[in-house]
């Protein structure tokens, strides 16, 4: 590890007022916080001491980046930049930090090489020094769109260089923090790099107080592809046998509704076909199995260590950590999130296994990438449950996938620039004495 220079520029009156009251306010909190999500089973029970910052794995040799992303899709999207930096780093190990349950489990079964995950800190004093104390890492990247205050300012103040990567902000995101302008600009400033996914984000940024944005797309399409158990996958396949099979995916309660009529729709066409759910929370498996037993269709739920037979109509995915098993079954995927202010969810995720991809209206959290879809014609936007169900059947849907994946390779490509800025903040190793 290497040791940094500690700058002495002090926050300014903005950032230094939320530093006071985050230290005041949080840490009696956060402790009764997390054992109220242990108790509801949103934390891990080994592991939920780690947003207090005690640290559940040794610190590697060598140089570390620590890397944070907030949910499951931003999470498996930084195995991309992974990839790409110890290619061009192998000495370099990784930290990855996120905040959910799910994106530590999910992660586990698609872990890249160097890498080890634990979940960030929360925004207190004692959290933070114990995170950074033990980790000491050599550079930090946040993603997308969390970034945490405190720990910014403490990472700053160690002289560890940060960067922004993938930022993406639309203008209701940059209205809440415009309100809080100036502890923005303060935290901007401190930033070695900021790289964002199109040019409003870029702008947004700028009249916060970010310089020297760069915009260098979406890392999303260039992130592997989801991994899937091999026998799990074959067992599923010979059970489907040549059914004709799609798949809503990441879904939310207003998603399931239009995927299960457009299913009642597909066996007027053809009594064989299968609908396979995944959930994106798969608590709801349970619920999702009542609604497809009150609307007059046979579901079986994965969690219940079933795989479809012939009787199935709809195949409820209701695990963690499977979703490379139903992208590969499934030609075609109606990306879930996308009927309803969620605003979708990742659609590189079907694109990389070869699904063709068809959604809803809401795409916001992903717009530049369902735009490069749409402009590529290799995405379907779907309104209603018969335009969902037409597209199913149409021959050319069958082609898009092809189209999307094409632009995945070209994806790959696209951040090798900005692989290369990172590594360059990344000191080296010492050479050895002789």
């Amino acid at each position: 590890m290497t040791e940094h220079p500690r700058p002495a520029r002090a926050p300014g009156p903005a950032l230094a007022a939320y530093l006071g009251l985050s230290a005041l306010a949080l840490p009696p909190l956060a402790p009764l916080v997390l054992r109220r999500r242990l108790a509801r089973g949103k934390e891990l029970p080994d592991r939920w001491r780690e947003k207090l910052g005690h640290a559940s794995a040794p610190r590697p040799e060598g140089p570390l980046v620590w890397m944070h992303a907030v949910g499951l899709g931003e999470v498996l999207a930084l195995r991309a930049l992974v990839a790409r930096l110890r290619a061009r780093r192998p000495d370099v190990q990784v930290l990855i930090t996120s905040t959910t349950r799910a994106s530590a489990e999910v992660l586990a079964a698609n872990m890249p090489p160097g890498c080890r995950h634990q979940f960030l800190p929360l925004d207190t004093p004692g959290a933070a020094r114990r995170f950074l104390d033990h980790w000491h890492p050599d550079l930090c990247v946040w993603a997308e769109q969390d970034l945490w205050p405190g720990l910014t300012w403490r990472a700053a103040r160690r002289g560890i260089p940060l960067a922004m990567v993938g930022a993406r902000m639309n203008a209701r995101a940059y209205r809440a923090r415009a309100r809080a302008a100036w502890l923005y600009r303060d935290l901007y400033k401190r930033f070695a790099l900021i790289s964002a996914q199109d040019e409003r984000t870029a702008a947004h940024l700028a009249r916060l107080g970010a310089g020297n944005v760069q915009v260098d797309g979406s890392f999303k399409p260039a992130a592997p592809p989801l991994a899937a158990d091999a026998g799990a996958l074959d067992a599923l396949r010979r059970a489907i046998g040549g059914r004709p099979v799609w798949l809503a995916a990441s879904t939310h309660p207003p998603d399931e509704p239009l995927a299960l009529t457009a299913q009642r729709a597909r066996l007027g066409q053809d009594p064989a076909a299968l609908l396979i759910v995944a959930p994106r929370d798969p608590a709801r498996g349970a619920d999702i199995a009542r609604i497809c037993t009150d609307a007059g269709m046979v579901a079986q739920q994965r969690s219940a260590n079933s795989i479809p037979d012939a009787g199935a109509q709809v195949y409820i995915a209701d695990t963690f950590g499977e979703m490379g098993l139903w992208y590969r079954l499934a030609p075609a995927a109606f990306i879930g999130g996308t009927t309803s202010p969620v605003e979708g969810h990742n659609p590189w995720e079907a694109a990389q296994l070869g699904a063709a991809i068809l959604h809803g209206p809401h795409v916001a959290n992903f717009a530049a990438d369902f735009a490069a879809l749409h402009a590529a014609d290799a995405a379907q936007e779907v309104t209603d449950a018969p335009a969902l169900a037409a597209a199913l059947g149409a021959p050319e849907t069958a082609t898009m996938a092809g189209r999307a994946q094409a632009l995945v390779a070209r994806g790959v490509d696209r951040i090798d620039d900005l692989c290369d800025q990172l590594a360059q903040l990344v000191p080296s190793l010492p050479e050895p004495r002789r």
